[in-house]
């Protein structure tokens, strides 16, 4: 008897099997019934047992091996699909769903073997079972993996969605106490480190909110209008320095700096770099603005310890981060988004954004074309 022909006569047998297995893996609180454990098994089994039967040169088998789709990997494919977003929703971890195939495979060779089979069989049934077995377990971690990540992502959508409303009630409100001149100044400084650990948390929920869209697949929204890149460094260095009186900036601006920007956008990344180097940085920044011929370069350069060569590659992805100084942790040290965030604005804008790091400064440029192409 072939391995695919075993499965289907044993279906109900194999199904009891991998439900029972599931069960152990259940967390607390989740009393889920034999059929919702069961859920997909059926379909996996008859899929792989109909993907055994088919027709596979040693291309095909190569290519599977590799994890390339064919022959029957769409129908595989698809129940896969289905059973990881059943244990998903029923609260499994992705190592249980991997737990649920190891142990399905194994009882399925275990009482395939405790049958008359000769063994050149055993072997060439043994590989094909476990190529489909491999393939099913393949596309359930990457949906499994991928839904969890879209999850996660658009939770973090929300909250920073939902924290800015309080957030511009904290800074309206010191605001308006700021502008009573009968305020004592023991307070008048309480309030303006409150105004500035606000506009810090704002940055880091800018961050994250345009993170969780870009990864979402949306893209970042731009408003376009004449621009002065100048003007628009100035103010992003007066902002930074308020909320880092300690840093000492200098401002180069040189050339024709205008073009057809998002200022807002500019903005937010420039006051991004100066962050970041005010983080991990040493000494002077200097920020400075250029302007020639179609395009105007922005960059943002400080003294200190050069960046470590295993991440100047990654630099640029979410969540990537350096050591900084303990005095440089906290609420300035952000959540890792910063950069991510500098090269999406670059792109969006048809322009890019490079980094050369050596022992004696690290150099931020950002490149932008003076007209945004549609």
């Amino acid at each position: 008897m072939s391995l695919s022909d075993f499965i289907e006569t044993n279906l109900d047998a194999l199904i009891d099997d991998w439900a029972e297995f599931a069960g152990q893996l259940m967390r607390e609180g989740l009393p889920l019934t034999v059929p919702e454990l069961q859920d997909s098994a059926r379909h996996i089994f008859q899929r792989v047992a109909a993907d055994m039967r088919l027709d596979q040169s040693g291309v095909e088998q190569e290519e599977k091996s590799r994890g390339k789709k064919g022959g029957g990997a769409a129908d595989v494919t698809s129940v896969a699909l289905e059973h990881a977003d059943d244990r998903l929703d029923q609260g499994f971890t992705l190592d249980d769903v991997v737990a649920e195939f190891r142990a399905l495979r194994a009882t399925v060779l275990r009482r395939w073997q405790q049958s008359s089979v000769d063994p050149v069989t055993a072997l060439n049934e043994s590989i094909r079972f476990n190529e489909a077995i491999d393939q099913v377990l393949t596309e359930s971690i990457r949906r499994y993996s991928l839904r969890v990540s879209e999850t996660r992502d658009r939770f973090a959508g929300v909250l920073a969605h939902d924290l800015r409303s309080p957030l511009g009630a904290i800074t309206n409100s010191t605001e308006f106490l700021l502008s009573d001149g009968t305020l004592p100044t023991p307070c008048v400084k309480a309030v303006v480190n409150i105004q500035r650990s606000a506009t810090r948390m704002r940055r880091m929920v800018d961050d994250l909110l345009d993170f969780a869209r870009v990864r979402l697949g949306d893209t970042l929204p731009l408003i376009v209008s004449p621009q002065d890149a100048g003007r628009v460094c100035s103010n992003a260095c007066d902002e930074v320095s308020a909320s880092f009186p300690q840093a000492n900036i200098e401002v180069c601006l040189d050339g024709d700096l205008v073009g057809d920007w998002d200022g807002d956008r500019i903005s937010q990344l420039v006051i991004n770099l100066l962050v970041n180097a005010i983080q991990h940085g040493e000494g002077a920044i200097k920020l400075s603005a250029h302007g020639e011929g179609d395009s105007v370069t922005v960059a943002v350069a400080n003294e200190g310890k050069p960046i470590p060569k295993h991440l100047t590659g990654r630099i640029f992805d979410p969540l990537t981060r350096t050591y900084s100084p303990p005095e440089r942790r906290g609420t300035a040290a952000g959540v890792g988004l910063g950069l991510y965030i500098c090269r999406c604005i670059a792109h969006a804008h048809g322009g890019a954004i490079a980094v050369e790091s050596a022992d004696t400064a690290t150099v931020f440029t950002v490149t932008l074309p003076r007209v945004l192409k549609t």
